[in-house]
């Protein structure tokens, strides 16, 4: 099967060309290329296959799940309500929800919950490997709190860290219950319609009922395989959201321009929580060197099934590299690419 390559809508990178084009032919890469900075991009270029029973090509404005980086949607989502006085991220979470266990809720707060400070069990992701049927589960978010985020806490929160997805099924609970809206139409009005996202959104279950979607595929040669994980909707936070690469450099844009929230919210928003983790709020920040110098990157990445994404940003500059594939591509290799984009949007 051959892959179909677009012509970049823009070049002004002199060497990504350079580099991009071989590793898609010794690589196999199948997805979108980004890089710019500030408002600027220098460089967009998209290489194979949306849908092969089809033929569709990628191109910039292919949706793609994103993964992980749902997290950090969520925490700017979050902040914006904080923003606006209806939230807090050090307030008990049993001030907003006073049903939920007692003991857990005096002690857990946004902060904890959003950093993975909480020390509350990964139970989802621990059903789900169970049964993955619980894929497919229907049920309200007051449900899914009681049965996948309801545990014994692992540790005092904020004296250790553990990856939980459980974390983000009571953060939803939360904020639908302050808002008393329901999360995607949160999204949708506080994100996706003011930067003008053309091709963003949430979804639940099979993200293949979004129009245009880049399918997933565990590989693409010699014979196409797909890859489809449905997500339910009480794990939106947690892997729920998604975007086109055109979208996602709208969106960090956005909000390291101000046009999401105050300078000190996103100061917030990216400083580090736990140190040996990077991890901020729903995504990480590290220090990298690119160009001779030290800078602090929002680095962050997302995998769900077939898809991988990688957004980094400058903090200092803004300089931006996207990467967005939907057929299991290898995360390492992914790093080894945008660490050579960065590199040379600074020559």
């Amino acid at each position: 099967m051959s892959l179909p390559v677009s012509v970049p809508a823009l070049a002004d990178c002199g060497s990504c060309a350079a580099i991009v084009r071989p590793f898609v032919v010794d690589q196999g890469f199948n997805g979108v290329v980004i890089v710019g900075h500030g408002s600027h991009i220098d460089y967009s270029a998209s290489f194979g296959l949306a849908d092969a029973a089809t033929g569709r090509a990628l191109t910039a404005d292919t949706p793609f799940e994103s993964g992980s980086i749902s997290k950090w949607i969520a925490a700017m989502l979050v902040l914006r309500l904080v923003q606006q006085g209806q939230l807090a991220l050090d307030e008990p979470v049993s001030t907003y929800l006073p049903d939920y266990r007692a003991d857990n809720g005096a002690k857990l707060t946004l902060r904890l919950l959003m950093s993975h400070a909480s020390g509350l069990p990964n139970a989802i992701d621990e059903a789900i490997k169970r049964d993955p049927a619980t894929r497919n589960l229907s049920i309200d978010q007051a449900e899914a709190v009681r049965r996948f985020a309801s545990g014994d806490l692992h540790f005092e929160p904020g004296t250790d860290w553990e990856y939980s997805h459980s974390n983000w099924l009571l953060v939803k609970a939360i904020v639908e219950r302050v808002t008393k809206r329901d999360y995607a139409s949160l999204i949708d009005g506080y994100i996706v319609q003011p930067l003008a996202m053309h091709h963003s959104g949430t979804f639940a279950g099979s993200s293949l009922t979004v129009p245009g979607m880049a399918h997933g595929y565990l590989k693409l040669i010699p014979q196409a395989e797909p890859l489809d994980k449905p997500s339910p909707n009480f794990m939106m936070l947690a892997g729920g959201f998604y975007a086109s690469a055109n979208d996602l450099f709208v969106l960090v844009d956005g909000l390291f321009s101000g046009r999401m929230l105050s300078p000190e919210l996103t100061r917030i928003l990216m400083t580090v929580e736990r140190p040996t983790q990077h991890y901020a709020l729903g995504g990480r920040t590290k220090t990298l060197s690119f160009g001779g110098k030290d800078h602090p990157v929002a680095w962050e990445y997302g995998s769900a099934g077939a898809y991988r994404v990688l957004v980094w940003r400058t903090l200092d500059d803004g300089h931006t590299v996207i990467l967005m594939n939907n057929t299991s591509f290898d995360h390492m290799k992914m790093g080894d690419l945008g660490t050579a984009l960065m590199e040379a949007s600074y020559r």
